[in-house]
């Protein structure tokens, strides 16, 4: 179990405090939401989750199989539906690095499309994922 602690700071802005480590980070209501964007919204952190959340499982099953994804990048689109408020779809590319046989490429994407965050995601959101492989 991990405990996040958030609290509001007023003018639309909250501090979340991770509690195991005690590293805090900030959110901010988005402009388009009646914020000033000065920081990640928590949309945007369901985004930031889902591909940190592909490129560390990535790397868990990289380093399982002796091989390297330095480098690998992930890029989400976050697009919001109007009515109602919510995330509607969350495109993701990721961009590998490097030469890798076909078994590991079919193993890194399988591992891409199970993350444990793609797999939280309310079944209405798209979250396609493709990879370019650029080796």
């Amino acid at each position: 179990m991990v405990t996040i602690s958030a609290t509001y700071e007023g003018d639309l802005c909250c501090t979340a405090v991770h509690g195991p480590s005690e590293a805090q980070l900030q959110t901010d209501a988005p402009k388009d939401n009646e914020g000033l964007g000065r920081y990640f919204s928590p949309t945007d952190l369901v985004a930031t989750a889902l591909g940190t959340c592909i490129l560390t499982t990535l790397g868990i099953v990289a380093r399982r199989h002796d091989f390297d994804l330095l480098g690998c990048k992930a890029t989400v689109e976050k697009h919001m539906n109007a009515t109602p408020r919510r995330i509607g779809r969350l495109p993701v590319q990721l961009t590998i690095e490097g030469s890798y046989t076909d078994a590991q490429k079919q193993l890194l994407e399988n591992t891409a499309n199970t993350c444990p965050v793609h797999k939280s995601l309310h079944p209405d959101i798209e979250a396609t994922i493709s990879i370019v492989w650029a080796g």
